[in-house]
């Protein structure tokens, strides 16, 4: 069972969050400041500590930065209030693996955690397969399933390990960008789905998502992964099979007004936790770049 711990100064939130998230099978914590957040993890380290922004004492920007800092195995997510989307970018920065606007959290909370547990705890055993690994250029080809999605992640974390580019931290946050590419890929690219659907249907366009890739000339497409590493920089390119778009039309991810869609998460994500990202002209190709951390 994962566990989760909320850091919430509110208790009708900390209610509220800890009912949701046991009704879905997790195992929660409560503690309302940042002082008894980090007590906590010292105890026993969570899977994944949820955390509000505005509390008495430290803020959710400083459970985040000393949580990076103490405990760089335990990611963050940091709940946003409405009008603070210069917070979100600013968590990202300092260390969170993703964020929650507040007015979304009924709808996206389960969603993301299960993908941020998803990339950190997929199949850790295969970490002690990669010792002998020898080259730095690794291909794939993937089918439209999103079940194999964290373990290539993880795989490619393991990779980004041995070469010592990141800390462990740097690598959740790398593989949390990892995941939304290949997704985007899958359902943005092959599926030809659009983030309209996904922003207006949220559950229910998964399940639109998966009645497509059932359908001609959906389901004979695949995603590439092409990863070359090595000790001074990683590059992911990952290109879809579908009919493309025109880059320049992609939103803004730094713009407020996309903040709060899922889509635009999705993008302000790979764009903080990577040093470069860019297109191909076509549209169905994106490449990611990861320098050496300077520690």
């Amino acid at each position: 069972m994962s566990r989760i711990l909320v850091v919430e100064d509110s208790h009708s939130q900390r209610v509220l969050l800890k009912g949701v998230l046991e009704a879905h099978g997790f195992e929660v914590t409560v503690v309302e400041d940042g002082g008894a957040a980090l007590e906590a993890i010292s105890r026993q380290p969570p899977h994944v500590v949820v955390t509000d922004m505005l509390m008495p004492g430290m803020n959710g920007l400083e459970v985040v930065e000393q949580v990076r800092k103490r405990f760089p195995r335990v990611p963050t997510i940091l709940i946003t209030e409405y009008g603070s989307e210069d917070v979100a970018a600013e968590a990202l920065h300092r260390g969170a693996v993703g964020y929650i606007p507040k007015r979304r959290m009924d709808s996206d909370i389960v969603p993301c955690l299960e993908r941020v547990l998803g990339i950190a705890k997929a199949n850790p055993r295969h970490r002690k397969l990669i010792d002998g690994l020898v080259t730095n250029e690794l291909r794939f080809e993937l089918d439209n399933d999103l079940s194999v999605v964290p373990h290539l992640v993880s795989h490619l974390q393991d990779c980004l390990g041995l070469m010592q580019l990141c800390d462990e931290t740097a690598q959740l946050r790398l593989g949390i960008a990892l995941s939304e590419a290949m997704t985007n890929a899958i359902y943005h690219g092959n599926l030809e789905l659009s983030s309209e659907q996904r922003n207006a249907d949220g559950r229910n366009w998964f399940d639109f998502a998966q009645q497509r890739s059932q359908e001609a000339p959906y389901r004979n497409r695949h995603v590439h992964v092409a990863a070359s590493l090595s000790r001074e920089s990683a590059k992911f390119v990952i290109r879809d099979e579908g009919s493309g778009f025109n880059p320049a039309l992609l939103p803004d991810p730094c713009d407020h007004a996309n903040l709060d869609k899922a889509s635009g998460r999705g993008l302000l994500l790979i764009h903080c936790f990577l040093d470069e990202v860019s297109h191909n002209a076509a549209g169905n190709e994106i490449t990611l770049i990861k320098r050496r951390d300077q520690r």
